[in-house]
Formats: structure tokens, C-alpha cells, sequence
């Protein structure tokens, strides 16, 4: 993962374990064959991809929860 991306997802979930839970499922669903909600960038590994949608608001715990 990249470093700055888990910075600035610090800074929007402040809980690290509820991080990491957000990013492990999230890595799950895209290699389950669910499509990223943010551009694939050339680089950009699947945890870098659930970073970047974490910081674009475009997933969140309440997304995640039951899975």
C-alpha cells in the first residue's frame, strides 16, 4: 500500500483496525470481480484502490458492514 494514500485515509477513518477491516473487505470484493468505484490507475494494487475510494467518500464503514 501506499504510504501517503493510508495518511489520508487516516484522516478519515481514525480507527486503524476499522481501517484495515474496511480496506481487507473491500480488496475481497474487488477480487471477487466487483468493479472499482475510482479510475484503475497503472501502479495501483487493489488495498491502493479501496484507500482512494476511502478518501473520495465513495465507500464507508456502513458500506462494508455485513459482508
Amino acid at each position: 500500500m501506499k504510504a501517503e494514500l493510508v495518511e489520508q485515509a487516516a484522516q478519515i477513518v481514525k480507527d486503524p483496525p476499522i481501517l484495515i477491516n474496511m480496506v481487507s473487505k473491500r480488496v475481497k470484493q474487488l477480487n471477487s470481480g466487483r468493479s472499482p468505484l475510482v479510475e484503475r490507475r497503472p501502479g495501483l494494487r487493489d488495498a491502493d484502490l479501496a484507500l482512494l475510494e476511502i478518501i473520495q467518500g465513495k465507500i464507508k464503514l456502513e458500506d462494508l458492514q455485513g459482508e
